[in-house]
């Protein structure tokens, strides 16, 4: 198997350090995926994501004239996914009255509108009052 960079191969996880991880590509190859370089998501532990004989699919990112190899398993990942975007769903709300109002003047609309605002501003009051009091409380200030 020749290297190249840009080139995704398996390799073997041989050794683990805190600063990434050293995997055998063969023919006496070893190259190095950073900590940063081994998942997607951060990686405080790479311990936590890898384990010693396991076998990854990496990225070639670079070869250097002294033998040195760096490579990426969170580009290779990257690289596998289909492009395709995940699919959203839009946000779903109820639209729909509450009552039918299609036979109300504007005026008689309007003061339902504020009416229910004034409801909805009131619960939202009282229910971070309550928070306060209770975060007041946990806090030890009572």
């Amino acid at each position: 198997m020749s290297l190249e960079v840009g080139k995704i191969v398996e390799g073997q996880v041989e050794g683990i350090t805190k600063f990434g991880a050293f995997v055998s590509l063969g023919k006496g190859k070893t190259g190095l995926v950073h900590i940063s370089e081994v998942a997607v998501s951060y990686v405080s532990d790479i311990r936590d994501f890898l384990k010693e004989g396991q076998t990854v699919r990496v990225k070639i990112m670079s070869l250097d004239k002294s033998g040195k190899i760096a490579l990426s398993i969170k580009k290779a990942i990257l690289e596998e996914q289909p492009t395709h975007p995940k699919p959203t769903r839009p946000m779903e709300y109820d639209w729909s009255p509450k009552r039918d109002t299609s036979g109300d003047s504007f005026e008689d609309k309007l003061l339902q509108f504020k009416q229910q605002s004034d409801e909805r501003m009131q619960s939202m009051k009282r229910s971070m009052d309550l928070r306060r009091s209770t975060s007041r409380r946990g806090n030890g200030n009572n």
